[in-house]
């Protein structure tokens, strides 16, 4: 009897600490089942500026699915978008744009450019589906010298949403990454490579790329969430069949360690490949996976199969993730030279971002491994909860679907 109750696995908890707990797994639970809009490749739109000694060319590519959310351009609700009901609405599409990216175009002589008639409106289809695309030239009367962009593009329908914007200066092509809510953010023709503004430099533009990649992970629910399944039961041992608390904290830090370090050394490893044109899977499939990997991760949870060799697992399907990150990159249309930079920046954002998120949860994790809730409500439940996600993004991807709302 007394040995039974020195492994008692786990600690009854002072009644404040208790209710302390169950209101942070239930804040918990609530994050994990808020609705995946963003599951998919975030919202990007991708702005390419040519300049000539004539004038200025600015093409605009938005997704198809963007305008449907903010226009309803499906309508006769179908779920599908025709060629035929895009084309009819690229008037209202085209005023949305004016309205939400706001030129200035300057040439030599500090006189303003004169904006042409819009193009026709054309599809293009990137690699998480189709866009409209819009192009419209400045003409000027000197040799153009700079331009300032107001943007203000789903401001309010998806403050998460982006673009990303590239130039050419000085010979060599920029990239930098702009939102809803940002300062003006200028451009020059002239002077020596770097200069761009007094708004900013193109070290602000490598920062911006940066921070993308941050914001990339901590709005994609899909990465967010097979990493925290991952995380939920490191802090936990198995112990005849069993979930029981870790008893040392080198131990959880351990199998945490082995978690992210293998989950990024893949998905670099695949990001780097596919941005760089060495493999381009299908999107579709990718997404599918991605899928296929929170829900297997969560149903080992429930079903543990894989335990102390967790990190072969989370290396397999990180090298699938690594895809799914690429996306943000490939879209832009850089040459493979003049990707490096921004891919290695990209990928230490996502590093960041991924860092931000374990160690905001693991100390919170260890503070709850003691709770009698921890294995049946938190590892259970949490990883329930997460496997239903799952399975609704799975059978959304692979047979190209909506069900419920979810999925985006």
């Amino acid at each position: 009897m007394n040995a039974q109750k020195r492994h008692r696995p786990m600690h009854r908890a002072p009644a404040g600490q208790t209710l302390l707990r169950r209101f942070c797994f239930v804040v918990l639970l609530l994050i994990l089942a808020i609705p995946t809009a963003f599951a998919h490749k975030a919202s990007d739109a991708y702005l390419q500026v040519r300049h000539d000694p004539t004038g200025v060319t600015v093409r605009v590519d938005v997704a198809l699915r963007d305008l449907d959310r903010e226009l309803v351009l499906d309508q006769d609700g179908n779920g599908e978008l025709t060629w035929g009901e895009v084309r009819r609405r690229h008037a209202e599409i085209q005023s949305l744009i004016d309205q939400n990216m706001v030129w200035r175009i300057q040439d030599a002589t500090r006189q303003p450019c004169k904006p042409g008639d819009a193009e026709a409106l054309q599809l293009e289809r990137h690699s998480d589906g189709r866009y409209a695309v819009l192009q419209r030239r400045w003409t000027c009367s000197a040799a153009p010298a700079e331009a300032t962009l107001t943007y203000r593009l789903f401001a309010v329908s998806d403050p998460t949403h982006r673009g990303v914007l590239s130039w050419q200066q000085a010979g060599a092509q920029r990239i930098t990454v702009v939102a809803p809510g940002d300062a003006a953010l200028s451009l020059s023709w002239h002077g020596p490579a770097g200069a761009t503004s007094e708004q900013g430099t193109s070290d602000h533009g490598w920062m911006r790329i940066f921070q993308d990649g941050v914001h990339h992970i901590w709005i994609g629910v899909d990465h967010v969430l097979f990493l925290v399944v991952l995380l939920l039961p490191s802090v936990l041992r198995r112990e005849a069949g069993a979930w029981v608390p870790a008893e040392h904290w080198r131990s959880a830090l351990g199998r945490v360690l082995a978690v992210v370090t293998a989950f990024t050394v893949a998905h670099s490893i695949t990001l780097g490949l596919a941005v760089l044109d060495e493999v381009q899977p299908s999107s579709r499939w990718v997404e599918s996976l991605i899928a296929l990997s929170v829900l297997l991760a969560a149903l080992n949870n429930l079903r543990p199969l894989i335990v102390a060799s967790r990190w072969r697992f989370t290396f397999l399907f990180g090298l699938v993730h690594g895809f799914g990150f690429a996306n943000a990159l490939r879209d832009i249309g850089l040459a493979k030279s003049e990707l490096v930079g921004p891919l290695l920046l990209f990928n230490l954002g996502v590093e960041v971002g991924q860092l931000a998120i374990v160690g905001a949860l693991v100390p919170l994790l260890w503070w709850w491994r003691r709770w009698r809730g921890y294995p049946s409500w938190l590892l259970m439940g949490g990883s329930a909860v997460v496997a239903a996600i799952a399975a609704v993004w799975l059978v959304e991807r692979v047979f190209d679907l909506q069900l419920l709302g979810l999925g985006g």
